[in-house]
């Protein structure tokens, strides 16, 4: 199950050459995209503790964020050895350690495995079998669908989307063990929040994309036509994420906190269309995109002590 790319805005750069055994370490640790990680174990809690509803099951929880980190890890470097030829035309990425040979791509396979191999036997053997079966939806498209996808076509971003929302519901059916409308109702509100979110990113980072070769909507079908994606997109978020309101899991406040920063999110992407510098704009966007999904995961995490 992987998330969000929230280190797209980051230069992703190792070390060059000449690495000690430190140095060697850092290159394994970068090479599952921690930031990645922290991201998808920040939804995954947020899912888990909105099913808890205040009877926390501790241990159950620390098998689901273990599980969860070494499953997510393992793609992530599953998807760094796939995409190394990619990386090697993407300035951002050029110094990644698969590309500039730190590590090998047989000890990054290896690498990739056993992070898998145990990570889905911690939740397997501590969890439930629908949190691995989320989990292995979520590997698979991203390791996969995406991996393929964003090749081809601008659909590769919604395909990649599936993935990115598989977080929060492992956290939710691992507490209910059964997947019902409040599972459903975050994998939507996450699958919408990423498509603005990855929009933002693909127009201020368009030229590493160019030059890769990979067909993202704002180099295909221009920025403009994005823009009016990312409103719409916004939208959609807005009413997605009442409809935990409307349904009963959660309460006024957290309506309210969403409402506003949806209504704040959504005046930042209109004013994209009047933008004279849309590289900052689109800058500015995504970063606004990820006080959303903190204040998303911090009102389901808190919602049970909340009117």
């Amino acid at each position: 199950m992987v998330c969000y790319e929230v280190e797209n805005v980051h230069d992703d750069s190792t070390l060059t050459g000449g690495a000690d055994m430190v140095d060697r370490i850092k290159a394994y640790y970068r090479l599952t995209k921690p930031g990645i990680i922290y991201g998808n174990l920040l939804a995954a809690g947020a899912g888990f503790l909105l099913a808890s509803q205040g009877h926390i099951d501790f241990w159950l929880g620390v098998a689901l964020l273990a599980g969860t980190s070494l499953g997510i890890g393992s793609g992530c470097v599953f998807n760094n050895y796939i995409d190394r030829g990619i990386d090697k035309k993407m300035k951002r990425t050029q110094k990644r350690a698969l590309v500039s040979g730190i590590i090998s791509g047989r000890s990054a396979l290896i690498y990739a495995t056993v992070l898998g191999v145990v990570g889905f036997y911690i939740l397997a053997a501590y969890t439930n079998w629908l949190v691995v079966l989320v989990g292995a939806i979520g590997f698979i498209d991203y390791v996969i669908l995406y991996g393929l996808a964003k090749r081809a076509a601008p659909v590769g971003t919604i395909v990649g989307s599936i993935s990115g929302a598989t977080p929060p519901v492992a956290g939710y059916v691992a507490v209910t063990n059964h997947f019902d409308l409040g599972a459903l109702l975050l994998f939507v509100i996450m699958v919408i929040w990423q498509m603005p979110h990855f929009y933002a990113i693909a127009i201020f980072r368009m030229k590493d994309y160019q030059a890769a070769g990979l067909p993202v909507l704002p180099a295909k079908k221009g920025v403009r036509t994005a823009k009016f994606s990312i409103t719409g997109y916004i939208i959609a978020y807005i009413i997605a994420s009442l409809g935990l309101t409307l349904a009963g899991y959660t309460g006024i406040t957290y309506a309210l906190v969403m409402l506003v920063l949806g209504g704040l999110w959504l005046d930042k992407a209109l004013a994209g269309f009047s933008a004279k510098d849309d590289v900052a704009w689109a800058r500015k966007l995504f970063g606004f995109s990820l006080i959303v999904l903190l204040a998303f995961c911090v009102m389901i995490s808190a919602d049970m002590v909340l009117p």
